[in-house]
């Protein structure tokens, strides 16, 4: 039985782009704005003298917005340039997380730039009323300069990105963004939202923002266009998991390619699975991380993660560096993806994340073009006939002057990937791959011996499970007078 329809009833081209840019707007909240100019920076060679450019050239206010911002060479360069725009009466705010700068950034460097005119405040400190909210970090990477100029990127403020070519220290390798035009709204709503959660960390927590198309920030009237490049930035916030539903978008529309770069990759069975259907319908998924670990226990974890991939198709590269911590992503020739965020439920879920999604050929070329020079300094892993993975043995380790400036992160990569075997094991919700019994098998050790305390010391445990009972108490207390305050 032949079609009733017409050709006229067909979906046209210009029905079809519509429709994609509908549906990329709702799934990341943030709406694409024209008009743009943008520049890919690589490395701290080009991100550190850019951004430094712009803070000189400052004549009304400059947001600060950083996950780490060390106390080190680097520190101190940018908070000299700081200090200086200050006492030329230029307003400046700086916001960094409070696990970022734990053992990184002492007091007095925050003092200092305080006492010099710049307003400083902590994302999320640990508070009584609160026992799990360090959970949720400002993971962000961006700058904002008069309104007119915002870079939003994966490198923080550290030697580590620098390196030493004295003492034979790599520079770590990362990417970023400069965006100039109507976009650079979005970068300061977003500073701007992070700005006063920080402020009312009690209250926010509790009901974030959530951002939608309809609800950011329109730029101001008369801006002027500075290029012809169209731009959406995800300013996400805990619990909507907008970046997420783009990825998975994403990887289910690539028609040719799809190439992605993260620094702690722990993908999340919905992910995988759609990355896999698209490996698996001939699309070109490659997936690049890091080979050097600060962490080397969790090196099996990670290379646990592989096998699903590369039984579909998916081809996985080891970097061969120091360090690699850049997150973007390419797909087909077309749309690119650059910023903070990282393939794992921390930063799907639970963090403040930044990223630039660019639907333009010639920067999604030049990001093809990065992409296949990074490849050259990297290892594929592959399967053996025997269904084993195949790569080099002999990773480099982070050294130990970089050690535990990314911990954090992959400690949390490597308890999401823990939580992700032991539920499959309880839930029988997937079949689990032979690389992690020794997940399975320490789990089970562990939880074993803890029973094995717990009957032969029964106050041992009692007394601390009260403790903290007590306190999750309290906190619930608090944290109700609180909200039935704010609701009066």
């Amino acid at each position: 039985m032949k079609s009733s329809r017409t050709v006229e009833d067909r979906p046209s081209v210009p029905f079809l782009r519509a429709f994609g840019n509908q549906m990329f707007s709702r799934a990341s909240g943030a709406p694409l704005r024209e008009g743009n100019a943008v520049r890919l920076l690589k490395d701290a060679a080009e991100n550190y003298s850019a951004w430094l450019e712009a803070i000189h050239s400052a004549r009304e206010t400059i947001h600060f917005e950083m996950y780490i911002f060390s106390d080190d060479k680097q520190g101190r360069i940018f908070a000299d340039a700081l200090l200086n725009k200050a006492r030329e009466g230029v307003r400046i705010r700086v916001l960094y997380d409070w696990l970022g700068a734990l053992g990184k950034t002492s007091r007095s460097f925050w003092n200092r730039l305080r006492t010099g005119g710049v307003e400083v405040r902590c994302y999320n400190p640990p508070r009584f009323g609160s026992p799990l909210g360090w959970l949720s970090r400002d993971h962000r990477k961006m700058i904002a300069v008069d309104g007119e100029t915002g870079f939003v990127t994966g490198l923080c403020i550290g030697q580590s990105w620098v390196g030493d070519p004295a003492r034979g220290r790599d520079p770590w390798r990362d990417t970023g963004v400069e965006v100039r035009g109507p976009a650079v709204t979005d970068i300061e709503a977003g500073f701007a939202e992070a700005w006063e959660a920080a402020e009312n960390a009690l209250v926010v927590n509790v009901a974030p923002n959530l951002r939608s198309p309809q609800t950011c920030p329109a730029p101001p009237p008369g801006t002027p266009a500075a290029g012809e490049v169209a731009l959406r930035i995800v300013a996400t916030v805990p619990n909507t998991a907008s970046l997420l539903r783009v990825d998975q978008l994403v990887a289910a529309m690539a028609r040719r390619t799809l190439w992605l770069t993260d620094a702690y990759y722990a993908g999340t069975t919905l992910y995988v699975d759609a990355l896999r259907s698209a490996a698996q319908d001939g699309v070109d998924v490659r997936l690049l991380v890091p080979g050097a670990t600060d962490l080397p226990m969790l090196r099996p974890l990670s290379r646990s993660g592989y096998r699903p991939l590369l039984q579909a198709g998916v081809r996985v590269f080891e970097w061969n560096g120091s360090m690699l911590h850049a997150k973007t992503a390419v797909a087909d020739g077309r749309w690119a993806r650059v910023g903070s965020t990282n393939l794992n439920l921390a930063s799907w879920m639970g963090n403040r994340e930044m990223d630039v999604i660019v639907e333009d050929a010639h920067f999604a070329h030049r990001m093809e073009d990065m992409y296949l020079e990074d490849l050259e300094n990297a290892t594929e892993v592959v399967l053996t006939a025997r269904n084993r993975l195949y790569g080099s043995d002999s990773r480099p380790h982070l050294p130990p002057h970089v050690a535990g400036r990314g911990s954090g992160v992959r400690a949390v990569a490597g308890a999401i990937r823990i939580g992700n075997t032991v539920t499959a094991a309880m839930t029988n919700q997937r079949v689990l791959e032979p690389i992690e019994s020794h997940i399975t098998l320490a789990a089970g050790a562990v939880l074993l011996i803890l029973c094995a305390l717990a009957i032969l010391f029964p106050r041992a445990f009692a007394y601390p499970f009260a403790l903290v009972a007590v306190w999750l108490g309290a906190a619930l207390l608090v944290r109700g007078l609180v909200l039935r305050r704010h609701r009066k």
